[in-house]
């Protein structure tokens, strides 16, 4: 399996921003990092995608938790979930919580059909 590469620059920027399809906004709360994304989730936003839990990931402490709201997400295919269950193993490995707080109904029907859904329950 390949791992989960770094992100090739800097990942985000203050507010709102559209690139590769997609909408990333990051703030932080008191245990990590909210991270909101909407749009289309697929091998064009998969880069913009990895960048921004990367580095998200890397903000949250240890044993930090970084939440995700999808609410807004209107497509999600196999290489966006693809993207997210890497950053779930990566968040795993270093000891660190990758949740899905709010899900668009077709993210939530992917994570549900792929029985991924799971992984990224929010047990707090």
């Amino acid at each position: 399996m390949t791992p989960f590469p770094e992100a090739p620059g800097p990942a985000s920027v203050p507010g709102d921003v559209d690139d590769g399809g997609i909408a990333v906004s990051r703030r932080s709360n008191d245990d990590g990092a909210v991270v909101s994304i909407g749009g289309e989730l697929d091998i064009v936003s998969a880069p913009r995608l990895r960048g921004a839990l990367v580095e998200a990931l890397a903000a949250c402490e240890g044993g930090g938790r970084l939440v995700l709201d999808l609410s807004e997400v209107t497509f999600c295919d196999s290489t966006g979930l693809n993207t997210l269950l890497r950053a779930w193993r990566r968040a795993v490995s270093d000891h660190r919580f990758l949740v899905i707080r709010a899900a668009s109904p077709q993210v939530t029907h992917l994570l549900e059909v792929t029985g991924a859904a799971h992984l990224f329950a929010d047990t707090a």
